[in-house]
């Protein structure tokens, strides 16, 4: 017998977000809105989802911002 199973860290778009001046690369741009969270999954079924967090991901170098 054996089991498919898997862990990791998944990303869900939400939409945009603010518009906003990133501290690394200095650009003023729209960030996007982003949900965070690790996941375990059974034969490709998710079971468990934990460490949700929102934050905010400029669309020019990919830094992030919690919100």
């Amino acid at each position: 017998m054996f089991f498919l199973f898997g862990l990791g860290t998944k990303r869900q778009h939400l939409g945009p977000g603010e518009t906003r001046t990133c501290p690394n690369c200095n650009n003023t741009t729209q960030w996007a809105r982003v949900r965070q969270y690790k996941q375990f999954s059974l034969f490709f079924v998710p079971v468990a989802r934990w460490k949700r967090r929102q934050m905010e991901v400029c669309g020019i170098c990919g830094t992030t911002v919690a919100v």
